[in-house]
């Protein structure tokens, strides 16, 4: 062996020894070091490699909608279950139009609701809708005072009709007014104390007025909604 080559077996052995505990660092290293070894907030997020770290490793609430990019996350990827009411939805529990409803609690209109904030809606019996009211299709059977006819009607929830309007509904088909004429619910003269007229109207659709007092047939007009 020369004497240069001599001269550089320390240098080499001690290379050599380096070497072989780098080497075994490294696979103790890659033995013994987890995620649980790793201190909290130790490594940065930039530092980790995509994909590295699986959605079930994350603490829920680690990361905020702000750090989410946009279109990062589909509407497949989301739990219904777990999101509220949309803002703009609860208008919809009061809509303003309900065309179709069995019920419409606070529907500003409902076209088809059988009931309209817990009443009843819609014309039953012996009525007809016209004029946005439940008009009695058959006047009565008695002919009573104006104001025995006013208090039948409101017995029933509704009221005695305006000349106009009675007019107007004689020319419905099938509608045809007692013969002489029918009381309203017009007082178109007063002559003094408990002394008036209450408008009428004849079976011709003609207006006119009786005393208070004498006796006319009626009919009864029903809200919609009772």
């Amino acid at each position: 062996m020369s004497r240069g080559l001599l001269r550089q077996l320390p240098a080499l052995v001690v290379a050599g020894i380096a070497l072989l505990a780098a080497l075994a660092g490294t696979v103790y290293a890659a033995a013994r070091i987890d995620g649980h070894s790793i201190k909290a907030k130790s490594l940065p997020g930039n530092r980790l490699a995509l994909g590295s770290v699986p959605g079930n490793r994350l603490k829920p609430g680690a990361i905020a909608g702000s750090q989410i990019a946009p279109g990062s996350i589909t509407g497949s990827q989301i739990d219904s279950a777990t999101l509220g009411q949309v803002p703009t939805a609860v208008h919809a529990d009061n809509a303003d139009s309900a065309r179709d409803a069995g019920t419409a609690l606070v529907a500003v209109s409902a076209v088809n609701a059988g009931t309209v904030n817990g009443h009843s809606a819609g014309c039953g019996g012996e009525t007809r809708a016209f004029a946005g009211s439940c008009w009695q299709v058959a006047f009565s059977e008695a002919a009573v005072s104006a104001p025995a006819a006013a208090t039948s009607c409101a017995n029933q929830g509704g009221e005695l009709p305006s000349p106009l309007e009675l007019a107007a509904f004689a020319q419905q088909p099938g509608i045809a007014l007692a013969a002489g004429e029918e009381w309203t619910g017009d007082i178109p003269i007063i002559s003094g104390a408990d002394i008036y007229g209450v408008a009428t109207v004849s079976s011709t659709g003609q207006i006119n007025y009786a005393a208070f007092s004498s006796t006319r047939k009626y009919r009864c007009v029903i809200p919609l909604v009772s």
